[in-house]
């Protein structure tokens, strides 16, 4: 019989997390991510130290401005959050076909079947966290178990990289937490009624539930699925979600710099990776974006689309937009690039030698040594020297 086993990936205050990783200089600093600046905007997610200072999720700005004057007070970037997290999206797909995101940095991974393929489910977690941190810097924790409630509510209490929770320990695992880890509780009546009986742990609502008519006395409609929680009991399935496709590449820079032959080089290596991609897949890309993020946290963005998929072609749509959008003196900390909109590339066959048909068959030669050893294994002697520089 094939164990079942469903992943829950948490990435813990992932939106700080990003913004520390733009900007180094807030990793010491109390800062407080907010819905907006206005007087009404309220905090949304916080760091450690900014939590020191009394501020808590959901206080107004008008509040923390009375309270505070040393937190760094800074926006919600939801594009920034969303691209990282349709990136972390992509480096989990690659563990399993079957994985459903729930909303910024969480997702459930159905890893039924998969021991075979990949050996113990605790290495397996480890190497996905692994390449998550590889991929963005980001840190997070895997709970595992046979169903999505367990696994979830174990990322949310257990404070280790990775905890599983083993078939039959279910109940035993929930029984010493508070009860509000359990999605019914959180139902007002549900929850008032708890707080009146002066309910304190999950084991006392197991030991009622063994009293089913008393127990159903008490809860009444939510009495059914809150005995089922409390055993740790889930039937529901990993949903994959249908989202947009994108190929997303950035080089986050140790140092911000304005060196023009490094930014270039930095450019150049980014849209090899995406020609790469692209060639792979067979398709251009009618959407490409280039976004620049500088030290001073303003950022820059240029659209265009790529209608040749060999290296030349794409280094040369993404020169142009970030030259048009690097039009400030500062020093740049990020350079981002996204494709989307993929449509079917149809390599014409020319009588004629081209210049993109040269291109294109210089690309593929060099393809052939990046399949085997990497994509980065080849690198022109421009890009080699300038990121040596970095």
């Amino acid at each position: 019989m094939i164990e079942r086993d469903v992943f829950h990936i948490r990435l813990k205050n992932m939106e700080l997390q990003a913004e520390r990783i733009m900007d180094p200089v807030l990793k010491t600093r109390p800062v407080a991510i907010i819905s907006s600046h206005h007087p009404n905007g309220t905090i949304m997610s916080l760091s450690p130290e900014a939590e020191d200072e009394g501020l808590f999720p959901g206080m107004k700005v008008s509040v923390v401005r009375k309270i505070s004057h040393g937190v760094q007070l800074l926006p919600y970037n939801r594009s920034l959050y969303a691209r990282i997290n349709q990136y972390v999206y992509q480096t989990v797909s690659m563990f399993t076909p079957v994985v459903e995101p729930q909303g910024v940095g969480e997702f459930f991974l159905d890893m039924n079947g998969m021991r075979a393929i990949r050996g113990h489910v605790k290495n397996t977690g480890l190497s996905i966290i692994q390449r998550i941190q590889e991929q963005t810097s980001i840190m997070g924790r895997v709970g595992i178990s046979v169903n999505k409630l367990v696994s979830r509510i174990v990322t949310s209490v257990v404070p280790e990289t990775i905890h599983e929770v083993k078939s039959g320990a279910e109940a035993q695992f929930l029984a010493p937490l508070q009860p509000l880890v359990l999605p019914t509780v959180q139902e007002r009546p549900v929850h008032r009624l708890l707080r009146f009986l002066w309910i304190k742990q999950v084991n006392h609502i197991q030991s009622m539930a063994g009293r089913p008519d008393e127990f159903r006395t008490f809860f009444g409609i939510y009495a059914l699925q809150l005995a089922r929680e409390v055993q740790g009991k889930d039937s529901s399935v990993v949903k994959p979600l249908q989202l947009q496709d994108h190929i997303l590449e950035q080089t986050v820079l140790p140092e911000g710099t304005n060196d023009e032959p490094v930014l270039h080089a930095v450019v150049k290596d980014l849209a090899e990776q995406v020609a790469f991609k692209l060639r792979k897949r067979r398709e251009a890309a009618d959407r490409v974006r280039l976004e620049i993020h500088y030290t001073d946290g303003h950022q820059r963005h240029r659209m265009g689309k790529i209608t040749g998929i060999d290296d030349d072609s794409v280094i040369t749509v993404f020169r142009k937009l970030f030259d048009r959008a690097n039009e400030r003196r500062n020093r740049i900390r990020t350079i981002l690039v996204d494709a989307s909109n993929f449509h079917s590339y149809v390599n014409q066959e020319n009588l004629f030698v081209t210049e993109e048909s040269r291109n294109m068959a210089v690309s593929k030669a060099i393809e052939t040594v990046r399949q085997k050893y990497g994509v980065r294994s080849l690198q022109t002697a421009d890009v080699f020297q300038a990121l040596g520089r970095i």
